[in-house]
């Protein structure tokens, strides 16, 4: 009997110790470059290796569950994963559905247009993606535009080179890393900076609940922020 107690107490400890170590991260996978999925099937980005950096200083294995972007926060909420990391903005209205680490990047707003055809005052259909702040921005701030919205940034600039649209807003770090790819493209205007919608950063999203994750994951970036590890990730993704 007494055997059989300590090898269940065992048994539970272990898989106590187990749950613990296993986070699974929600992400759409179409965001270069903060994640993408490869031809191979490889999910990879700014965003995936600060999660995996994160891990493992906390020492925690990372797991990854994609999704439509406007999808994360009701999962979130639902408990469906631990958390969500796919460059979303730290807003007033989010904080209030969810919980955010602190920042680990500052993000801004831009528009492109194709080249040579892009101009803010004439421009009429704009794209952004379903559930962004990019689209809550246009519809609350710039009346004078009719917002279409995608699921992904790609179907935007697919419609954007096909004429369907005039312009399109998105972040300026990712329509940087899109440029570099599509010669015809632009950027026009200046950034966009409007902390109602874009927030104070891009921070990990969070269940209310779950303080404890969030402490953790403070701490986690915190660490690899001052032994270089950041540095080293974001120059692999941001300086290209």
């Amino acid at each position: 009997m007494k055997k059989q107690l300590l090898l269940g107490i065992f048994i539970g400890a272990v898989s106590v110790t187990t749950n613990a170590e296993e986070l699974t991260f929600g992400t759409e996978p179409s965001y270069p470059p903060f994640e993408v999925t490869t031809e191979k099937g490889e999910l990879i980005g700014f965003d995936i290796d600060i999660a995996q950096a994160i891990c493992k200083e906390i020492k925690a294995t990372c797991h990854f569950k994609t999704m439509a972007f406007d999808s994360l926060i009701p999962s979130l909420k639902a408990k469906r994963f631990d958390a969500a990391m796919s460059a979303i903005d730290i807003t007033p209205s989010r904080e209030k559905q969810v919980l955010f680490s602190d920042p680990y990047y500052d993000s801004s707003a831009s528009y492109i247009a194709l080249k040579g055809k892009g101009n803010l005052a004439t421009a009429k259909n704009i794209g952004v993606q379903n559930g962004s702040t990019f689209q809550q921005y246009t519809v609350a701030e710039t009346p004078q535009y009719s917002p279409k919205s995608y699921v992904n940034l790609q179907d935007a600039i697919l419609d954007l080179q096909n004429g369907r649209i005039d312009i399109v807003m998105s972040d300026t770090a990712l329509l940087a890393d899109l440029m570099a790819k599509e010669s015809n493209i632009e950027f026009v205007g200046e950034k966009v900076t409007n902390e109602k919608y874009f927030g104070r950063g891009v921070g990990i999203a969070l269940n209310k609940s779950n303080k404890a994750l969030q402490d953790r994951l403070n701490q986690g970036l915190k660490t690899i922020k001052e032994n270089g590890e950041y540095q080293k990730i974001y120059d692999k993704w941001m300086t290209k």
